[in-house]
């Protein structure tokens, strides 16, 4: 599931001397969405992108504008009524070290917040990155079964070295199903029925 965020693109605080405008994408956005994202692909630390699946999830993305030059994107995906996915992290190469990904990380916890999820996570080569902003490392059997279905095409799938992190917006939701089965086990909620997903376990 490669991202494109690596520890050269990483800085922390957002730059004063950048004005930079964070909002939901639209449909106009494709074009630069797709560049951004398979510019970084064809560096393969990111999976490419087509003109249909773009169409298929732009309402997952949030974008960062400085002016009329797309510097950022992310998406959250959502998995169950309580768990979603950061992903699809990419900051442009003139922005790097500006905290243009900060500033979508935090746009991404915000709507997370909003459709009231419990917990959020993100598969990452950048771990310290996301430790700052309230994220944990765990174990990749701990998060959604569904969470693994773009690994079946990514070129990695055999060797993946990316990191999995998660951070919890609301314990008590979180906890609560968790509390009820075994701590390591998935699952996800439809309607008042707790569902037990299969545990896949990296070896």
């Amino acid at each position: 599931m490669i991202s494109s965020l690596m520890e050269d693109a990483v800085g922390f605080a957002p730059s004063p001397r950048m004005n930079i405008q964070i909002r939901k994408a639209a449909m106009r956005d494709i074009g630069p969405l797709l560049t951004l994202i398979n510019g970084h692909a064809s560096k393969g630390i990111m999976l490419p992108r087509t003109e249909f699946e773009m169409s298929e999830n732009m309402r997952d993305f949030s974008v960062a504008y400085a002016g009329d030059d797309l510097v950022g994107c992310g998406a959250l995906h959502f998995y169950s009524p309580i768990v979603g996915e950061i992903r699809s992290l990419a900051v442009a190469d003139s922005v790097k070290t500006q905290g243009i990904g900060r500033l979508v990380v935090d746009a991404l916890i915000r709507e997370a917040r909003d459709f009231a999820l419990a917990a959020v996570f993100a598969f990452t080569y950048v771990p310290g990155f996301f430790g700052k902003v309230g994220f944990a490392e765990v174990e990749r059997g701990e998060l959604p079964l569904k969470a693994w279905k773009d690994c079946l095409r990514c070129p990695k799938f055999q060797c993946c070295d990316e990191i999995a992190v998660l951070r919890i917006l609301n314990p008590a939701r979180y906890e609560k199903p968790r509390a009820e089965h075994s701590a390591n086990t998935p699952f996800h909620i439809e309607g008042d029925t707790i569902v037990l997903l299969p545990t896949i376990k990296p070896l």
